[in-house]
């Protein structure tokens, strides 16, 4: 009798444990709720006579969603001050493949002395041969 009543807890719990798989009608593809974004409000135009719009195109009042963020988190374009102007001015323009070009392992960005070439070859140790002296 109480091999019968382990098997049926053990079914029980085995039929219960199943709902939680990832099959069923429960497991569809959802929309992203993050891609959302708010639709322009109705205006009646004041002008009649306009050609209608065109099936798929977008509305030409708004904007995409990711640039709303954009402006939302940065204020949108904002007009440079004179010093600003000038320093780009004279910085010029680089080159257009210049960031594969510095991330390149033969490129030397930074030219080194001997001391921090020294201390970067240093063998690793514990520390017996340093020393570190306070003055005074």
């Amino acid at each position: 009798m109480r091999k019968i009543h382990a098997y049926l807890l053990l079914a029980a719990g085995s039929v219960a444990l199943s709902a939680c798989g990832g099959g069923g009608i429960f497991n569809r593809d959802r929309p992203d709720e993050m891609a959302v974004q708010r639709q322009a409000p109705l205006v009646v135009p004041p002008d009649f006579e306009m050609a209608p719009p065109q099936p798929g195109a977008p509305r030409p009042v708004e904007g995409s969603a990711s640039q709303e963020a954009l402006d939302a988190l940065f204020g949108g374009p904002a007009p440079r001050s004179n010093l600003e102007t000038s320093a780009l001015d004279q910085a010029g323009s680089a080159a257009p493949g210049i960031r594969s070009t510095v991330g390149d392992e033969n490129t030397n960005a930074v030219a080194k002395g001997t001391v921090t070439r020294d201390i970067l070859a240093a063998p690793q140790n514990d520390g017996d041969v340093a020393r570190a002296v306070i003055p005074g």
